[in-house]
């Protein structure tokens, strides 16, 4: 009586088998006839080929290296920047360990040429920092740019997340040298424009992609063109230090740049959605994760920010006692930071196998949004 069922059954599993000995057969073939093919030539051109294949395998083992091995990722990074302090770039008062001290006793004296960094430039110089020196720059990798057989990274489950998250905190580093250029580096926006300040933006808007031969030629790659823009920021913060340099540091300029933060974070929101209304397809669907990633690198980079924001504003934070929402805000954003999966989900919200990923995320960057426009709306009162 049993045996049909389990001749069927057999015959079921020998299917099975000859199948999967079939797709590795049409797998290993070139392999194989490669094998054979290579054999039977002379010492000389398989010197060659063998050199050549060595350098296409390691080519692409550095690449994946480098996509794999994030070096000082830390969402702490900033955590020593809150600090109570006078508004960057006034003068340091005597005393509080900025100004020089005397000759004499290690006393203090009057700081009259020492003004106080900023600390949203110092973050910012930092982030390009480890994005192209910490970091392999991979937008503009050569095997980044050349895809999977052709097929961009992107659109692969395979390489593409430390790019994403890279492009995200340029984003922000983006944003925020436009904020300085217009508003934040001059003084009410109708002086001279920093000229630190104006290359460091120019740099950064750079071709994220830019290798050293581009459609027109050959041209500059993105790492150098960034590291050239983060040495402007340094010097504008020296400059600043000794006093020579203006960051207008009033309420207004605050609302505004809390405007453009809380409305890029409000677009990748959008992205985030329109990805989650595309696909419910979980764990298989192979643009999510550059999506998360993206967001992810934006909130990386906005803790940084915002923390070295409550450091330059320091004094006008207290004045309208925004200490308790500010803090409110950085551990939202913290809290968003804690959110590191291994294989990004985007399945249907009420799914209970397959997670939305993308969901989470967007509901961090809401979160720290409302509570962006909430700080701004009391600073308008």
């Amino acid at each position: 009586m049993l045996d049909p069922i389990v001749n069927f059954f057999v015959r079921v599993f020998q299917w099975i088998g000859r199948g999967i000995g079939l797709l590795v057969g049409v797998i290993l073939w070139p392999f194989l006839w490669v094998g054979r093919w290579y054999a039977g030539k002379g010492w000389i051109l398989r010197a060659i080929v063998g050199a050549l294949i060595f350098a296409f395998v390691a080519f692409y083992a550095y690449f994946i290296w480098q996509t794999q091995h994030w070096a000082n990722f830390n969402p702490d990074y900033s955590v020593e920047r809150a600090k109570e302090k006078v508004l960057a770039g006034e003068p340091v008062p005597a005393g509080t360990g900025d100004a020089s001290a005397s000759a004499t006793g290690g006393a203090t004296s009057p700081a009259t040429n020492v003004c106080n960094r900023s600390e949203i430039v110092d973050v910012t110089a930092d982030l390009i920092d480890f994005n192209v020196n910490q970091n392999a720059w991979i937008p503009s990798m050569l095997a980044s740019k050349l895809g999977f057989f052709g097929i961009a990274w992107n659109h692969t489950p395979f390489l593409d997340n430390k790019a994403a998250f890279q492009l995200g905190i340029n984003q922000v580093l983006r944003r925020t040298t436009t904020e300085l250029v217009d508003t934040l580096g001059r003084a009410r926006g109708t002086s001279q424009i920093d000229q630190n300040l104006q290359e460091a933006r120019t740099g950064l808007a750079w071709d994220e992609n830019a290798w050293y031969i581009g459609w027109r030629g050959p041209t500059r790659p993105t790492p150098s063109v960034y590291r050239e823009a983060e040495r402007k920021l340094r010097a504008f913060n020296t400059s600043l230090e000794k006093c020579q340099s203006t960051f207008d540091a009033r309420a207004d300029n605050l609302m505004q740049f809390l405007d453009r933060i809380s409305g890029d974070m409000g677009s990748t929101s959008d992205i985030l959605r329109a990805r989650m209304e595309a696909s419910n397809a979980g764990w298989f669907d192979l643009r999510a994760d550059d999506r998360f990633w993206f967001a992810y690198g934006q909130l990386y980079a906005y803790y940084g920010i915002l923390r070295g924001t409550r450091a330059d504003f320091s004094a006008i934070i207290q004045e309208r006692n925004l200490t308790t929402l500010w803090t409110r805000m950085e551990e939202q954003l913290r809290t968003a930071l804690n959110m590191q999966p291994g294989l990004i989900s985007n399945g249907n919200e009420s799914s209970a196998l397959f997670p939305s990923h993308l969901a989470n995320m967007g509901f961090h960057l809401l979160r720290a949004r409302s509570q962006a426009i909430e700080i701004r709306s009391v600073l308008d009162r």
